[in-house]
């Protein structure tokens, strides 16, 4: 059984002609429960943060503009996956079962990365015993 899990978030954008990583949080939750409510947790977190509501007391007026309809949605991509039942529970079942879950979307400049895996996995993968190849 996994009991205990590690949560990040993670933005990746292009600087210098450079892939860049920027974490935004980690957790490690006690629970599979914890853990889904943490990730969904995030990404509605993102998700208001890129697309706030009008309107909102830290957003002056006029500071926000529509994009062009070709620009990926990613608020709502992270707010339909944070209301998907069945998307829930496949992630639950792959957490449950040991392996590593992995939510990405992207936008022209961005690409958001929620991952989640059991540490109990990545404990079990340390254990397991280095295939040695031989230097002839």
């Amino acid at each position: 059984m996994h009991d205990e899990f590690l949560c990040h978030v993670t933005a990746y954008g292009v600087c210098g002609g450079r892939r860049i990583g920027v974490p935004l949080g980690t957790y490690r939750a006690p629970t599979l429960a914890l853990a889904l409510w943490w990730l969904r947790d995030r990404a509605s977190w993102i998700a208001e943060r890129l697309d706030p509501q009008p309107g909102t007391p830290h957003v002056p007026p006029s500071a926000l503009v529509p994009v062009a309809d070709t620009v990926p949605d990613v608020p709502a991509v992270l707010r339909a996956w944070c209301g998907d039942d069945a998307q829930q529970e496949r992630v639950a079942d792959e957490l449950a079962a040991g392996r590593l879950v992995r939510i990405a979307t992207s936008d022209d400049t961005t690409e958001y990365e929620l991952m989640a895996e059991s540490v109990d996995a990545l404990r079990m993968q340390r254990v397991i015993p280095a295939l040695v190849v031989p230097v002839v």
